[in-house]
């Protein structure tokens, strides 16, 4: 009997730990460790980001957990009036 409860209480805690939410794992090889832009707030708050070859800052919103392509240029590359230093943490993609 005290078998079986040890067995069920072992059971317990890593069922504590299922979870079908969607997690994230970073992986990282090389390159750049950050990416300076600035930022003029316009998206609201945003979790991370870097710039592409194609010339535009990719960010990543938590929100709908997708990168997006800064179109309308509310990062640069260079401070201006309005606009916020961000760092981000990004690795390359191509998208």
């Amino acid at each position: 009997m005290r078998k079986i409860l040890i067995c069920l209480a072992a059971l317990a805690l890593v069922a504590g730990c299922a979870t079908r939410q969607r997690v994230d794992v970073g992986f990282r090889a090389g390159g750049p460790a950050y990416y300076d832009s600035y930022y003029d707030g316009y998206y609201g708050p945003f979790e991370d980001g870097y710039w592409g070859n194609d010339g535009f800052f990719w960010y990543y919103s938590g929100r709908d957990r997708i990168w997006h392509r800064d179109q309308a240029r509310h990062f640069r590359r260079d401070a201006g009036p309005g606009f916020n230093h961000v760092r981000g943490h990004g690795g390359r993609r191509e998208h």
